[in-house]
This record gives C-alpha cells, sequence and structure tokens, in this order.
C-alpha cells in the first residue's frame, strides 16, 4: 500500500510522468514485500520550493508514505534511487530533492481497512 507522491518545480510532460511512474514502481521494490501492484502515485508540477531561503530553480519535495514499517538500508537504498532517477529525467540535483517518509499503520483500500 504505498504512495509516492512527488512536488517539483518544472514542468512535468505526460511522457515524464510516465517514466516516472513506471521507474517509481520499479523502485519501490527496495521495500521487501512491496510491489508496484498496490502502488499509488502522484505528482504536482510548477510547484514553488525554497531551500535555505532561496527559491529553487530545480527542486523536488517526495513523500513516500508506507502501510507498515521497512529497515533503515532499505529507506536509504531507496532515497538514492529515487534522487538518481530525479536527476536523470528532470535535471534535478540530489542536493535539491527532499525525501521523506512515513510509515501508516492503518489504511483503507477497496472499502476495507487493513
Amino acid at each position: 500500500m504505498p504512495f509516492i507522491d512527488s512536488k517539483v518545480t518544472t514542468k512535468l510532460s505526460d511522457e515524464q510522468k510516465d517514466t516516472l511512474k513506471t521507474a517509481l514502481g520499479q523502485l519501490i521494490s527496495t521495500i521487501p514485500g512491496k510491489s508496484e501492484s498496490f502502488l499509488m502515485v502522484g505528482f504536482t508540477d510548477e510547484y514553488p520550493l525554497y531551500f535555505g531561503g532561496e527559491k529553487l530553480d530545480k527542486g523536488a519535495f517526495i513523500e513516500v508514505k508506507i502501510f507498515g514499517s521497512t529497515s533503515d538500508s532499505a529507506l536509504e537504498t531507496l532515497t538514492k534511487q529515487i534522487c538518481e532517477l530525479y536527476k536523470k529525467e528532470l535535471s534535478i540535483p540530489p542536493k535539491s530533492i527532499y525525501v521523506k517518509y512515513e510509515f501508516v499503520s492503518h489504511w483503507g483500500w477497496n472499502g476495507h481497512n487493513f
């Protein structure tokens, strides 16, 4: 039941969204027991972000919500892979990317809770 929400300063084309969605679907398997089959992904582009009091030309804030929890090493690996992906696809430098993780103990889907 993961959800990855991306807020980026740049304009995203439909092709870029599709590329990121596909890659994030593959990367989520870094988290043991998680797969693309239950992954939801969202994008907000042209989102103003500031770091250190300065407006970022290229930046991203990415939230990863996970039902349950996982190891620090799995999160470290996923953070590295997400930063590499956004650098490759959107030219956003890793120093301008924040990745936030949230572990959720209650998650509903299809009229029921897990």
